[in-house]
């Protein structure tokens, strides 16, 4: 059978794919296919033909499946964000149950791995503490809003049901702001406007919340004005200009300005307290979090007496999490900015039996193992996308600490280094998922690794 662009099929939906895509065959030919689901039959039209596989954008659903659900936000089927805000919550959490396990047999070799079933929320929405608004024009008009998927068309949308409430009547004010002082919104294509982004950052516990605007300049204004349209709303704590005059399309510039209250605001995960900056990175699901890091202290089992290496510590949320019950940590990371943050959230917190390092972990890891003498028990990895770098993988296995705590939130990636560090040295003792992104198909994963005897 020959297939045709633009052509219409219908085609029974049989599995779902990594990205959350429904996956059919007709006549042995393979059709991807955005929201659609397992055990639908659906009408597509054929977008990109290749050789073996092709893609298709669903035009009707004739039999739809059971766990198909209507989605809360009207503009889910148009938004980047939600890709799974179609598909029953339960039926996520099994999602990515099978995600992390499938990566693990195909990418990482494990005959039949025991995953433990996804730890998911009561309540999957409201769950963002980090809200970052494009601006854009549509038809004249200065419009806030998420990417399309696989774009940067801006599709219009103040209140984000995973988002904050407060959101919506704060971008609201801001949209009037650049009205009235008549502010315009920043064009890729041209490199023209002014307003790039608004970024809103809300420590959930605390109920403080960061408005920072992101403008394409290197100075500004409008000020007092800015702060005089927000600074009534006794929630915000701390207003902030963000210069980023690069053309790029990261969101943040390197250089910000404090204009109104305090330079970070504060929240809490547990019993510590962390203090948030514009720049630094902070898990956005704070409700999940604290069963995400209390998962890494339960796995890495310590009794007080252990020396732990936290290889990406970020702004020490997870080494000072451990610094709780262990004798020492060690955290290392490549943003230095981060790490003088940990040491601030150390002191914030009364933890002293923490030191921390800036640098790539594949170069300070080595340097505290063979010039420092440091021969962590316990390691923890928290590492980007991209997973752990070779080097450090090679470090671990000369090093042989009791137990590594692997904190993913890529697994594929994280299977593939499994594969290295469980090849000869380490067995893989646990896997549980923790869904952090409600109505996405990411997931996050912490495994324990612990040390082969020979």
């Amino acid at each position: 059978m020959e297939f045709k662009k633009n052509d219409h099929y219908v085609i029974d939906i049989t599995d779902i794919g990594v990205n959350g895509e429904g996956i059919g065959k007709i006549n042995g030919y393979t059709f991807f296919v955005d929201r659609a689901l397992p055990g639908e039959t659906v009408e597509i039209i054929a977008t990109k033909l290749k050789k073996s596989y092709g893609y298709g954008r669903l035009m009707k659903i004739i039999t739809p499946s059971s766990e198909r659900t209507v989605p809360l936000c009207p503009i889910a089927d148009k938004c980047g964000g939600c890709s799974l805000q179609h598909l029953s919550y339960q039926a996520q959490l099994r999602f990515k149950t099978e995600k992390v396990r499938q990566n693990l047999i195909r990418i990482g070799g494990f005959e039949s791995p025991s995953v433990m079933p996804a730890i998911g929320m009561t309540d999957p929405y409201r769950y963002r503490n980090k809200a970052q608004y494009p601006v854009s024009v549509i038809n004249g008009k200065t419009v806030c809003g998420f990417y399309a998927s696989h774009s940067h068309r801006v599709i219009p949308c103040e209140d984000c049901l995973i988002g904050q409430k407060e959101n919506s009547y704060i971008i609201s004010r801001v949209k009037s702001f650049m009205e009235e002082n008549q502010l315009t919104a920043y064009d890729e294509t041209t490199h023209n406007g002014i307003v790039r982004h608004i970024v809103i950052k809300s420590a959930v516990n605390t109920g403080e919340v960061m408005i920072c605007l992101v403008i394409n300049s290197t100075e500004f204004a409008l000020k007092q004005e800015f702060v005089n349209a927000l600074y009534d709303l006794d929630y915000i704590k701390s207003i902030v200009i963000n210069y980023n005059s690069e053309q790029t399309n990261v969101i943040m510039g390197h250089t910000s300005e404090t204009i109104y209250g305090k330079t970070t605001i504060t929240d809490t995960i547990g019993k510590l307290k962390f203090n948030i900056s514009p720049l630094s990175f902070f898990q956005v699901n704070p409700i999940q979090t604290e069963k995400l890091y209390q998962t890494a202290l339960d796995f890495a089992d310590l009794s007080g007496n252990e020396t732990v290496i936290d290889a990406y510590c970020g702004i020490g949320t997870i080494s000072l999490f451990l610094a709780q019950k262990a004798k020492t940590v060690y955290g290392v990371e490549i943003v230095k900015e981060a790490i003088d943050a940990a040491k601030e959230n150390a002191k914030l917190n009364g933890i002293t039996n923490t030191e921390f390092f800036a640098g790539k972990a594949e170069e300070i890891v080595p340097y505290l193992y063979r010039e420092k003498d440091i021969s962590a028990d316990i390691v923890v990895v928290d590492p980007p996308r991209k997973g752990c770098d070779k080097n450090l993988l090679d470090l671990l296995l000369n090093m042989a600490p009791d137990r590594i705590v692997y904190v993913s939130c890529d697994s594929a990636t994280l299977a593939r280094d499994l594969k290295i560090l469980c090849q000869n040295k380490y067995s893989l003792v646990k896997i549980q998922p923790v869904d952090m992104f409600p109505h996405t198909t990411h997931v996050e994963t912490v495994c324990l690794l612990t040390r082969k005897r020979q």
